[in-house]
């Protein structure tokens, strides 16, 4: 019986970001009130990569919204991420110190927040240069890294990272080792430095466990780099991202999706009992037990309203087309405003 609750544990956790596709009956039309500039729907598969993928759309459309083209690579920063796990374990005598909230070992997990400092470190390339092959199975590759670092056939660090190197380039594709854009040739790290600066964005949550006003390191299993995160009042987070969006600016948004009323197929996502009314007591303890997590991250890129004057925030998901507003999502205000872990916005003025 202790084996199977722990399996059971072991695999909620796994699949919690991946796509989860609920059917119901066909719900009303969400009617679109603003809809910001994107790049096309990308699809993450069967990777818990949600949160690469967030932060880059939030990132391109914070560009297109200023006139610029970019297009950027989810799976760029999946392979530094990877790559840098296995180097921390390689590097370290007792290898699962760095890493000790995965279960799993080397992991694709993580929180968007984590996406902007692999972009400082190791750069950023454009989609059109590195995208995944068709058959890439990150969850695959990620027991593959586990094995090389954990029993590694070669004597050398060096040797190993060259080893893992050429696995990956087998794996997901051949690593660029510039950027080439407009006739000009830059290396990943000062593309990067074009596209998204390291202070250029603010992570908000909203909790009661600690003060408002000031920051904290936020205590869910994702947070490997321990970000930490502005503390707000709930009705202050929910005007910073009703604000961002009408000024033109996108928000990159982390939570639950848990809820039976989450349904990708419908392209709608509301609470199972909309006529709750959300208080910060409500959210916190819901948080306290676990029923609201970091499921999750979409770009909120617009939003709607439906015959009822109900307002919703549409996100662009990373699940494909293959739904009813071609990959979109809407989530009610109330959903948002019980379900959001974090939010990170663009500095406006």
């Amino acid at each position: 019986m202790k084996r199977f609750f722990i399996f059971a544990v072991v695999m909620a956790l796994l699949y919690s970001c991946k796509k989860e596709v609920k059917y119901a009956v066909r719900s009303e039309k969400i009617s679109c009130d603003i809809k910001l500039k994107t790049t096309p729907i990308k699809n993450q598969d069967a990777s818990s990569l949600c949160w690469v993928y967030a932060m880059l759309a939030t990132i391109e459309t914070e560009h297109l919204m200023q006139g610029d083209s970019v297009n950027l690579s989810p799976d760029y920063v999946a392979r530094m991420y990877l790559m840098e796990q296995a180097n921390q374990r390689l590097l370290s005598k007792k290898r699962h110190a760095v890493w000790g909230n995965s279960a799993d070992g080397i992991t694709t997990r993580g929180m968007s927040a984590m996406a902007i400092d692999l972009i400082q470190t190791y750069g950023l390339q454009h989609f059109d240069a590195y995208h995944r092959r068709e058959e890439t199975n990150y969850n695959v590759i990620a027991r593959k890294l586990n094995q090389m670092v954990m029993a590694p056939k070669a004597f050398s660090l060096s040797s190993v990272q060259g080893e893992i190197n050429e696995m990956l380039d087998k794996e997901i594709n051949l690593l660029p080792k510039q950027v080439f854009m407009f006739g000009a040739i830059y290396t990943p790290q000062e593309f990067a430095r074009s596209v998204c600066r390291a202070d250029e964005y603010v992570a908000l949550t909203s909790f009661l466990h600690h003060p408002f006003g000031e920051q904290f390191t936020l205590e869910v299993p994702d947070n490997y780099f321990h970000n930490t995160f502005l503390n707000v009042p709930l009705n202050t987070m929910m005007e910073q991202i009703e604000r961002t969006v009408r000024s033109g600016h996108p928000v990159c948004w982390e939570g639950d999706t848990s809820e039976n009323g989450f349904l990708f197929n419908e392209g709608i996502a509301r609470n199972d009992d909309e006529s709750m009314v959300i208080t910060p007591k409500v959210r916190q303890k819901a948080f306290e037990n676990h029923q609201t997590t970091d499921d999750h991250c979409m770009a909120i890129v617009g939003m709607g309203h439906d015959k009822q004057g109900n307002k919703y925030f549409l996100c662009k998901n990373s699940w494909g087309k293959n739904n009813r507003y071609g990959g979109y999502m809407y989530l009610s205000h109330k959903y948002v405003m019980y379900k959001t872990i974090a939010v990170y916005l663009p500095k406006i003025d």
